[in-house]
């Protein structure tokens, strides 16, 4: 962006913040433009608006604290103060240990100035002095006490000073601070905090080196009863601590956290006010990074705060930093302005009214509306959830309403209230398309209206207003109807049934009903009649309309599939040797991930594949006629995605509602409730009942509208992405796009190198918008590639053979380079890629992998297998093992060695959660050692990994810090040597019959490898009964050596 273009952009959102000066995006917007200019002035503008309007992270503040320091004499007592009154505001937003820390230091280094100087200041006074320091630090480092796994980071640092100052006291100073630090270390040891077991070493020394040795012992038992329950507390928690630590502190691991310390029988205060507070700070910091759902978590945060806190006591300075840090949320709002309705009536009652202490109720709820973030001026602007909106007005009225009751308003109050009331329904409705559909604020005026004004009449035109406002919701209507009903209105709420029985509502039959029950409570036997009869024809007319409408989508859905599967049929058509001419073809769609075939279907034998050759067939085999086709579960094709349920749904529900679009019998429904949403996901037995479910979109259930779409339309698949690329990578970079619901990893037990996984959203417009990542240099030169999972594409997805393609190439010099390996085995074919590995230092590790454009290239280049290259040989294979052994011929190793080789490399691994992917493990294993194949066994919730050497297995093994993985603790062990669990060993074969199973005569004893093809020379094996003498025989007697002499 050139220089004009920046002051321009600049101007706009200067224009902007002047009437939204709470939105976080407009400021993170400004600062990141000012930074762009290189602007340092306008940089400091910029952080100084952000920190004036709102609580903001470390790293708005650090930059200010930086300036501040840089700008101020501090070698005064005035510049000093400035500063220090800068930190006390930046602290008094979130928790940071980063300006704690600086905050600590700036302290001791003032301390140390002026504590140098020959002439003090006439007005440094106390300032600075060691009482002075002592006491601001202690402050200081009581803000971070609440994280126990990083607070002594801080106490240290002073403990530290305060031994400095203690070692420099004078003879009659040194009791008193000997006693005060006796205190703060007895204090400390009470709070849980990660090195216990140092600051109780730090006790003993301290003891040793400043009390009487009579008292060391009597002193350390005293100390160690005492810090029993700090040590229990972080022991119940440190597991928690370092799966939070595992997930990179993300917000849903502090919700995870902060549920479970909700759920204990006596919630302790210490250790949930810290998690809330840090908790806090973290989501501050991922706001201001634009991470989506920060904001949210943010607000949620908050109202657990305030809750847990309310029987706990807060006061004014509480609230202050929760409406300054969630300005937007209506919650903390209402929240604040019911305890300032609580201190109210307390004070009134007391007759100790001050309005110095807090402010009242309606310049607290002026304050809420003059942020703007509850307000939409224009329908271009972004929509403003009305579930923000009505708690606050709700609370604001609420203080009314009772006001009045209890006699407490006059006149003025009263028209107060109802426009407080009026205003607030014109901002739900202004707010979005949908504003509330459960009309929280209409009821609430309506029943003012009714009971304690007694104006009925209000109420009747309330409910006209809101009628006309949501024409098409049968909530509206019904609630007119009622109202009307409740005034004796009757003909008027009989000539609306009647002219709404034909109109296109959301959910008529409602409407229906509450006619049908007002004609037998209220009507005459005519107009009962008459209203039945409306209501049959008018659902006859509606079902017509549905029947329509679920035909035309039907069409639609069924020209779409037609289209796939054309698509599908003409790549499958396209001969094989297409692949090599050419570049490579442009994947615009992928498929769902590969799932092999359990492992006793790949031993079955096929009859005929073992057909004679005969003279009738003219030397090849007879072809036989096409098997029928095998029922195949198709879950790509057969499931369907449902987003935006309400909470309280149920299987039943869905089943309902795809049980009127006769869509089929369902196999499957499973559903996943979310931070924010529930979701569910039906899969039919039979894909053409696909068609039907997709015209139940934007039906409703329990009043709320859903979203029904293919399941793949809203997948991802995701490939060529940096190495280092894990889990937490791809959900911080695909997250900006709109809510993910989960992420599939390919399994690395055949295929270490597979660097591809799925992932799917809630809706399919995010799947879209994330498009825009295709082709997006991540490191250099390396794209990566965003495709939506199209079942019907698999032949054209660029890793759809990718096993058959991909050669692994050991033994090499570490003189070789790409270029080598390319002269190499192009002879074969076209290559498309090759990957030479090396370590952190850039240094190769001797073996590479090479992508070739075609499977039979691919398997031409094995005869590259002993060439010499650098005065090496080479090894030459498949990479994936099952690709590997279906290209083996001839005999078959014995793997007694290699077994045992991967058996000394491998641990394994327990207490895995259920359901845990493959990938993950994997992924979280390769940052503790270097991973070669992870295989879980889902029924022992156990896991099998084979690691690069023994050494790295030992490591594993050894580890002292726990691995945690969704919660749980890993537990590891070494493989034991047996059979595989995964193929328990079968009974050997009854002798002695007239027939012997194939397979069991064919199946290798248990642990002993593949059974080696007899040589040449080689005679057939004793029979059993030989076997089993020369078994029991343990030694030769005396007849066997007579005939051994002649």
């Amino acid at each position: 962006m050139d220089e004009s273009a920046s002051l321009d952009a600049l101007s706009d959102t200067l224009t902007r913040l002047s009437t939204n000066a709470y939105s976080v995006d407009l400021h993170v917007q400004h600062i990141r433009l000012a930074k762009s200019m290189e602007d340092k002035d306008q940089l400091l503008v910029a952080l100084e608006m952000a920190a004036n309007y709102m609580a903001t992270p470390d790293t708005i503040w650090l930059p200010l604290i930086d300036a501040k320091t840089a700008a101020s004499d501090i070698n005064t007592p005035e510049g000093a103060l400035e500063v220090l009154g800068l930190y006390s505001k930046a602290e008094s937003d979130y928790m940071s240990f980063s300006i704690l820390q600086k905050h600590l230091g700036f302290l001791a280094d003032r301390h140390e100035y002026f504590s140098g100087l020959e002439v003090k200041p006439d007005n440094l006074g106390e300032l600075f002095s060691d009482d002075w320091t002592r006491e601001a630090m202690s402050i200081v480092i009581s803000k971070g006490t609440g994280d126990i796994s990083q607070s002594h980071i801080l106490w240290d640092q002073y403990y530290n000073l305060e031994l400095e100052i203690l070692e420099k006291a004078s003879t009659d100073e040194k009791p008193l601070l000997v006693n005060a630090i006796e205190k703060i270390l007895l204090a400390r040891l009470q709070q849980p905090h990660a090195n216990h077991q140092d600051t109780y070493q730090s006790y003993s020394s301290f003891t040793t080196a400043h009390k009487p040795a009579s008292e060391y012992e009597s002193l350390l038992i005293s100390a160690s009863k005492l810090r029993s329950r700090a040590i229990k507390a972080y022991e119940k928690r440190e597991a928690s601590e370092m799966a939070l630590a595992a997930a990179g502190y993300s917000l849903d691991a502090y919700a995870t956290y902060i549920a479970a310390e909700r759920r204990r029988r006596d919630p302790d205060y210490f250790i949930l006010c810290g998690l809330y507070e840090r908790s806090l700070a973290e989501a501050s910091r991922r706001q201001f990074a634009g991470e989506l759902g920060a904001e949210r978590a943010m607000q949620v945060f908050w109202v657990g705060y305030i809750d847990f806190m309310k029987s706990q006591g807060q006061n004014v300075e509480f609230w202050r930093r929760a409406t300054r840090s969630a300005p937007g949320s209506g919650e903390v709002w209402a929240r604040y302005i019911r305890f300032l309705e609580r201190e109210q009536e307390s004070e009134a009652s007391k007759d100790e009214m001050d309005a110095s202490q807090n402010e009242d109720i309606e310049a607290a709820y002026t304050r809420a509306i003059s942020t703007t973030l509850f307000n939409r001026d224009r329908k271009s602007d972004p929509e403003v959830d009305s579930d923000q909106i009505v708690p606050l007005v709700l609370a604001r009225a609420g203080a009314e309403k009772r006001a009045i009751e209890a006699g407490r308003a006059d006149e003025n109050d009263l028209a107060t209230f109802i426009k407080v009331v009026e205003d607030g329904i014109a901002m739900v409705r202004q707010a979005s398309n949908s504003g509330d559909p459960r009309f929280r604020l209409e009821k609430f005026l309506s029943e003012f209206y009714l009971n304690l004004a007694d104006v009925p009449d209000a109420a009747v035109q309330l409910w006209a207003s809101t009628a006309a406002h949501y024409k098409s919701s049968w909530a509206a209507w019904v609630a007119y109807t009622d109202v009307l009903i409740r005034t004796d209105h009757h003909d008027l709420a009989r000539k609306t049934f009647q002219d709404m029985s034909t109109k296109n509502l959301d959910y008529p039959e409602a409407l229906w009903d509450a006619w049908h029950n007002f004609e037998h409570a209220h009507g005459s036997l005519s107009s009962l009649e008459e209203a039945i009869s409306k209501i049959t024809q008018a659902s006859a007319q509606l079902e017509a309309r549905r029947a329509r409408e679920a035909e035309k989508a039907y069409a639609v859905a069924a020209a779409q599939y037609a289209e796939q599967q054309a698509a599908s049929a003409a790549a499958v058509s396209v001969p094989a040797t297409s692949a090599t001419q050419g570049s490579a073809p442009v994947v615009s769609e992928a498929m769902d991930v590969d799932f092999s075939a359990p492992a006793d279907a790949k031993e079955k034998r096929k009859a005929e594949e073992e057909l004679p050759v005969t003279e009738n067939n003219g030397g090849k085999k007879r072809r036989l006629e096409t098997p029928p086709v095998s029922l195949k579960r198709d879950r790509e094709n057969c499931t369907v995605f449902v987003a935006d349920l309400p909470s309280e749904a149920t299987e039943a529900d869905l089943k309902a509602l795809f049980k009127d679009a006769s869509c089929g019998d369902i196999r499957d429904v499973k559903f996943t409730r979310m931070p924010e949403t529930l979701v569910a996901t039906v899969e039919f037995y039979d894909r053409d009942s696909v068609p039907a479910a997709l015209t139940k979109d934007k039906k409703r259930i329990h009043e709320t509208e859903i979203g029904v779409h293919l399941a793949w339309r809203s997948t991802l698949y995701i490939t060529n992405f940096p190495e280092k690329f894990d889990d937490t990578s791809i959900r911080d970079l695909f997250g900006q796009y709109g809510l993910i619901f989960d992420v599939r990893w390919p399994s690395k037990k055949f295929k270490a190198t597979r660097r591809f996984c799925y992932l799917q959203y809630t809706s399919p417009s995010s799947a879209e918008r994330a498009l825009e990542l295709h082709g997006r240099e991540l490191e250099p030169d390396r794209a990566v590639s965003v495709f939506i999972s199209n079942p019907e594409r698999k032949k054209e997805r660029s890793d759809a053979d990718a096993n058959e393609r991909e050669l692994y190439v050991a033994g090499l010099s570490k003189f070789a380079t790409k270029e080598d390996l390319r002269k190499v085995f192009e002879t074969y074919g076209p290559i498309k890629e090759i990957r030479l590995a090396e370590d952190k230092s850039g240094q190769p590790k001797g073996f590479a992998f090479i992508d070739f454009e075609s499977e039979t290239d691919a398997r031409a280049a094995l005869a590259a297998n002993n060439y010499e290259l650098k005065n090496r040989r080479i090894a030459v294979t498949f990479t994936d093992s099952r690709v590997r052994a279906k290209n083996k011929e001839g005999t078959a190793e014995t793997g007694l060695g290699r077994r045992a080789d991967a058996r000394n490399r491998s641990v394994r691994v327990r207490n895995i959660p259920s359901g845990t992917q493959e990938g993950l493990l994997h992924q979280l294993l390769e940052k503790h050692s270097l991973v070669k194949r992870t295989e879980i066994f889902a029924a022992l919730n156990e896991a099998v990994v084979e690691l690069e050497n023994p050494a790295e297995a030992g490591k594993l093994l050894l580890r002292t810090e726990p691995i945690i993985l969704g919660g749980n603790i890993l537990q590891f062990s070494e493989e034991q040597p047996g059979p595989s669990r995964s193929q328990p060993v079968a009974p050997p074969p009854v002798t002695g019959g007239m027939f012997v199973p194939r397979a069991a005569g064919s199946r290798p004893r248990a642990g002993l490898g593949r059974a080696r093809k007899p040589g040449l020379g080689a005679t057939h094996a004793p029979s059993s009964s030989n076997a089993q003498s020369t078994e029991h025989t343990g030694k030769k007697g005396q007849d066997d050596f007579r005939k051994m002499l002649g």
